[in-house]
C-alpha cells in the first residue's frame, strides 16, 4: 500500500513538473514575442532597376528627377548611359534594362516594328527643344542662298528637323509624307537652295563653327553647353516628338509601370524640372494638371 502511495506521489510530482515546464516555455515564447514587437521590423529587400538614357540631359533627368523619387518607393536605381539610338531599345528588350528614356513615340513605334520588339511608352516627359543655331547669321532673314545646313541623320531627329524647317519657311515637304520615314529626299521645295548635310546628331554642335547653320537636338545642345535661348529658332514641339519613358509591354500595368508613371506625374518631379531643366518644353498633360 505504502509502495503504491509512493508511486502515485512520484507520478503526481512528475506531471506537475511537466505542466510547469510547458508553462515556462509558453511564457518564454510570449516574452520573446513581446521583445520582438519592440524591435525594428526587417526591411523588405529593395527592387534593383536599371534605367537607360542617352548621355546628357536625359541621363541627368533620370539621375536627378526620377531616381530620388523612385528610391523613396523602395527601389535602387542604376543609370546606364548610351551614345546612340539603337542599343537602348535592344537592351530593354533583352532584359538588360527595366526602362529607358531617350526617344519620341514615332521613333519607338518604327524601331519596335522593324526589330520585332514588344515595347510600350509609360508617359511623356519634359523635352529639350531642337534649335536652329548659327554663328554667321543673327536672324532667319539674314540666311543666304546656298548656305550649308547640318541636320541629324537618325529617324528620331530628322523628322523633327524637317518639320521645323518647314514651319519657318526654309523648305516645303511633299504632301502625305510618312513622318516616321521622312528624309531630306522628301523635300519638295528648297527656296534658298540650302546645302543640307545629314550627320550623326552628336556631331552637330561641333559643326556650328564650320557651317552656316546647324539644327541641333536639345539634348546634344545642352551636352555641349550650348544656350538654348541663343537659337535663331526653337521648334514648336509636337507631342509626337516629346521624349517618353519606355518599358517592356509586359511591365506597363505592373507595380513598376505604375510607380514610374506616378513618379513622373508627381509635384516633386516637376519641381526638379523647373529648378534644374530650364527651357525644357513640358508635355500637354503636365500643363493641363496645373
Amino acid at each position: 500500500m505504502r509502495k503504491n502511495l509512493f508511486i502515485i506521489m512520484a507520478l503526481t510530482l512528475a506531471f506537475s513538473l511537466f505542466v510547469a515546464g510547458c508553462g515556462t516555455k509558453s511564457g518564454a515564447g510570449t516574452t520573446n514575442n513581446a521583445a520582438g514587437n519592440t524591435a525594428a521590423p526587417k526591411e523588405e529587400p529593395k527592387k534593383a532597376l536599371k534605367i537607360g538614357a542617352t548621355a546628357g540631359p536625359y541621363s541627368d533627368m533620370v539621375t536627378k528627377a526620377i531616381k530620388p523619387i523612385m528610391e523613396k518607393k523602395g527601389y535602387t536605381i542604376e543609370v546606364v548611359e548610351f551614345n546612340d539610338y539603337v542599343q537602348p531599345n535592344k537592351a530593354l528588350a533583352n532584359g538588360s534594362l527595366n526602362a529607358n528614356l531617350f526617344q519620341h513615340v514615332l521613333y519607338l513605334k518604327k524601331f519596335a516594328a522593324d526589330n520585332n520588339l514588344d515595347l510600350k511608352e509609360v508617359i511623356s516627359v519634359p523635352t529639350a527643344p531642337m534649335g536652329l543655331y548659327s554663328k554667321k547669321f543673327k536672324s532667319l532673314e539674314e540666311i543666304k542662298e546656298g548656305s550649308t545646313l547640318t541636320i541629324s541623320n537618325d529617324p528620331a531627329n530628322l523628322a523633327r528637323s524637317l518639320v521645323l524647317l518647314q514651319d519657318i519657311g526654309l523648305v516645303k515637304m511633299k504632301k502625305d509624307v510618312d513622318p516616321a520615314k521622312v528624309s531630306e529626299k522628301d523635300i519638295e521645295e528648297n527656296p534658298k537652295k540650302l546645302n543640307i548635310k545629314p550627320l550623326e546628331a552628336a556631331q552637330l554642335p561641333r559643326t556650328i563653327d564650320s557651317s552656316e547653320l546647324a539644327l541641333v537636338p536639345g539634348n546634344f545642345a545642352l551636352a555641349a553647353k550650348m544656350d538654348l535661348t541663343s537659337a535663331l529658332k526653337l521648334e514648336n514641339m509636337s507631342e509626337n516628338f516629346r521624349n517618353i519613358l519606355v518599358v517592356n509591354s509586359k511591365d506597363i500595368d505592373t507595380q513598376l509601370g505604375k510607380d514610374l508613371k506616378e513618379t513622373i506625374q508627381s509635384k516633386d518631379f516637376e519641381k526638379i524640372i523647373d529648378e534644374q531643366f530650364k527651357g525644357f518644353s513640358k508635355p500637354e498633360w503636365m500643363k493641363a494638371a496645373k
